[in-house]
């Protein structure tokens, strides 16, 4: 007997993509993947065997996808400093683009969902650990000031991560006064992370003497 093709796989894989960000792990039941789909269940089954099975593969494709062009600049040729400003500009794009299923993996690793969970697990370090070589890089190099790399992470995440995951959601869930709107999206703009990943990247280039100076 043939098997059946294996473009039903990414049929199903896709119409993930467009659900789970809504639905998350819990909500997004076989029905509904199948309905979007136009796949039956049974085709589910053959190609996945069980839900937390697609999950696992959902989220890592999605992921994987995301982590390929990180690598890719921090691979380019380039100063640290200017490797670690085109990582960090690219993460921010990335976090606009993907910022509504990666938040919704937190929510349901936060509510013990198991597949988040453990996605979380495996993953959550990779792309951490890419910006906090270049970061000591940098600092090896000279051109960031000598200190501690988690302080300088955080600094970095509250300055180009938080705005791409918070802003959206601020906006979706109508929390933004009218008068700010036009300056959120601003934020959320090319221009808007790379004018934020320049100040952030000016800041830790300073010194601790330039600091207490001021």
């Amino acid at each position: 007997m043939a098997r059946p093709s294996q473009q039903l796989d990414e049929v199903l894989l896709q119409s993930g993509r467009v659900l789970f960000a809504q639905y998350g792990c819990s909500g997004l039941s076989l029905r509904l993947l199948a309905e979007h789909a136009g796949v039956n269940v049974g085709m589910f089954h053959y190609h996945f065997r069980s839900k937390d099975n697609y999950l696992t593969q959902l989220l890592q494709t999605m992921y994987e996808e995301m982590f390929v062009q990180l690598q890719a600049e921090v691979d380019h040729a380039g100063s640290p400093r200017q490797r670690l400003r085109q990582a960090l500009c690219l993460l921010g794009r990335l976090l606009r683009e993907h910022g509504n299923w990666i938040g919704r993996v937190w929510t349901d690793a936060s509510m013990g969902e198991t597949v988040a969970t453990q996605f979380l697990q495996k993953n959550g370090s990779r792309h951490v650990q890419l910006i906090v070589g270049l970061l000591m890089e940098a600092m090896q190099a000279g051109e960031l000031a000598m200190q501690p790399p988690m302080q300088a992470l955080t600094f970095l995440m509250g300055s180009v991560a938080a705005p791409m995951l918070v802003a959206p959601r601020a906006l979706e869930l109508g929390f933004v006064p009218a008068i700010l709107q036009l300056p959120l999206q601003h934020v959320l703009s090319d221009e808007g992370i790379a004018d934020r990943v320049n100040r952030a990247l000016y800041a830790l280039a300073a010194s601790k003497e330039d600091m207490n100076h001021d």
